[in-house]
């Protein structure tokens, strides 16, 4: 129970972007041409894997699921975000709160396995080529795509010790939306046990994952080596090239938020790489495979060609 004269907060005032209001409009046209990108990109991977047979393999089953993951952390975050930079502040109530920080949670976490899951399928792809479709069956990529997003469970936990969190008091959030570091700060809770559970839950779902990844193409990269042509190695090595610019963004930008600041301005930092991860990664990786994946390019030549012969 809050003590003396003070009151409990029912509602929380997000701050945003402090000290950089005179740029908001061009911060606002940035960051929405940026949403647009993400929408239209993992939309047109969602409609081309869903629609088109020959994209119907398991690589791009679990990339079509990875678009859905995209547009919706970025839908939980971004648009929310813009009305704090148009309002330079905004009110949020406590319950809308843990559900953005649920969201936010449940998607990034569903992105961390699927990223996960495809380099698994690169590994079968590469080194078990014969047993690739005995071994990557429907059955197998259901019940991968089934568990990535059965995380809401683990997620469930961690929120519910958030929502044992008590705030008296101040109210003011520093950051654009309903982070988990902000909102401890602001508690007058003990936070110890939630931040142990934040700790282990990083390294199971976040830190696990990636280094099943970096095992998968250690074994891949020295299967490359093997093959007798460079041809073959060239191929091979495209097959996956797609898949790794994905990891090497996302990863990034994660290592990047739970890097310690190197300077006092750590707040501002916390925004900025907050910003990247939730921008960045969801809109380079429909880039990344209209650009690199022969597949999709084809696939999307021949839309252009069509529309241009209508024309």
């Amino acid at each position: 129970m809050c003590e003396g004269n003070q009151t409990e907060v029912t509602e929380f005032l997000l701050l945003g972007f402090r000290g950089l209001y005179k740029y908001k409009f061009l911060l606002f046209i940035v960051i929405l041409f940026s949403y647009l990108v993400i929408l239209t990109g993992n939309l047109l991977i969602i409609v081309l894997v869903s629609t088109k047979d020959h994209l119907n393999i398991p690589m791009f089953i679990f990339l079509k699921h990875l678009a859905v993951a995209d547009i919706l952390i970025s839908t939980t975050i971004i648009p929310m975000m813009l009305d704090v930079i148009v309002l330079e502040e905004k009110r949020v109530s406590v319950s809308g709160c843990m559900v953005q920080l649920y969201l936010f949670f449940l998607f990034g976490f569903v992105q961390c396995f699927l990223i996960a899951v495809m380099s698994y399928d690169r590994y079968l792809a590469i080194c078990c080529p014969i047993r690739y479709n005995s071994r990557m069956h429907p059955q197998l990529c259901l019940k991968m795509v089934f568990g990535s997003w059965s995380l809401i469970f683990f997620v469930s936990f961690e929120i519910f010790l958030v929502l044992q969190l008590e705030f008296c008091g101040q109210n003011g959030i520093d950051h654009f939306f309903c982070d988990i570091g902000p909102l401890v700060k602001l508690s007058r809770s003990d936070a110890s046990l939630l931040l142990l559970v934040d700790f282990i839950m990083s390294i199971v779902v976040v830190f696990s994952p990636f280094a099943l990844i970096i095992i998968s193409y250690i074994c891949i990269f020295f299967t490359i080596m093997t093959l007798p042509s460079t041809g073959g190695r060239r191929k091979a090595f495209s097959t996956c090239s797609s898949h790794l610019a994905t990891v090497c963004t996302y990863y990034g930008t994660i290592m990047m938020i739970y890097s310690p600041p190197l300077d006092d301005n750590s707040l501002s930092m916390n925004k900025f790489k907050s910003l990247l991860y939730l921008v960045v990664s969801p809109m380079m990786n429909p880039i990344i495979y209209s650009l690199r994946n022969p597949e999709i390019r084809r696939t999307l030549q021949q839309i252009v060609r069509r529309l241009r012969g209508l024309n």
